[in-house]
């Protein structure tokens, strides 16, 4: 009863159904129970009396287990690739333990995609007055972007970019969107402005509207 088992079932065992899958389980668990029941009754017919625990294989061992119900595992040693953008839009608050070493330097960044973790940024990164009127900026939107994250720690520590503005606002919320995602918003160049049309208005010419399908 005190031996928890994972198993992984495949196509074939969904085909037959979740119940018939535990049932299995359970017959091969009641088998060793009984093989080793069995084991034990008969050295007690034979006058053998035992002191020592067997050297042999247990029933919670593992390695008796069909390979079906095992579960593998995995650790993560490395990143290849960081797909994100480190960057993140959310609200700063300060910390709770007003009494602390890091409240003198730190305060705290809530992202607003649950999915990103929260961090710590520089109180020098934040809005001079923060510390004395926090509730002014309880509502305003901040790009972070997330710079590290020690092993030993909750949090990450994070750095902040720039103010966006008020939260429910089109332009900010938009902005925020399309710096998580690593979206190039700003202006065109000259060099591509000047491959455009420059006498205005600009219409299609008729030799050029003969010539293309309508999809207007």
């Amino acid at each position: 009863p005190d031996v928890i088992i994972e198993a992984q079932f495949d196509d074939s065992d969904a085909e037959h159904g979740q119940d018939h899958s535990q049932d299995t389980l359970a017959d091969d668990i009641k088998k060793l129970s009984l093989d080793t029941g069995e084991k034990v009754k008969a050295a007690g017919i034979g006058g053998v009396h035992r002191t020592k625990q067997d050297d042999g294989p247990k029933v919670n061992d593992p390695r008796l287990l069909p390979e079906k119900f095992l579960q593998r595992t995995a650790k993560v040693v490395y990143i290849l690739e960081k797909k994100h953008s480190r960057a993140a839009t959310g609200f700063i608050k300060l910390l709770a333990d007003k009494n602390s070493e890091l409240f003198r330097r730190c305060a705290m960044f809530s992202p607003v995609d649950h999915r990103v973790p929260r961090a710590y940024v520089s109180l020098a990164d934040c809005p001079p007055d923060f510390v004395t009127r926090p509730e002014d900026y309880s509502n305003m939107l901040f790009i972070c972007r997330i710079v590290d994250w020690k092993e030993d720690s909750n949090f990450a520590t994070g750095q902040l970019a720039k103010s966006l503005g008020q939260a429910g606002e089109i332009e900010p919320e938009t902005e925020g969107i399309l710096t998580e995602y690593g979206v190039d918003f700003s202006d065109f160049s000259s060099e591509a402005l000047e491959c455009l049309p420059q006498s205005l208005p600009w219409v299609i010419s008729p030799g050029e509207m003969a010539k293309r399908r309508d999809l207007r």
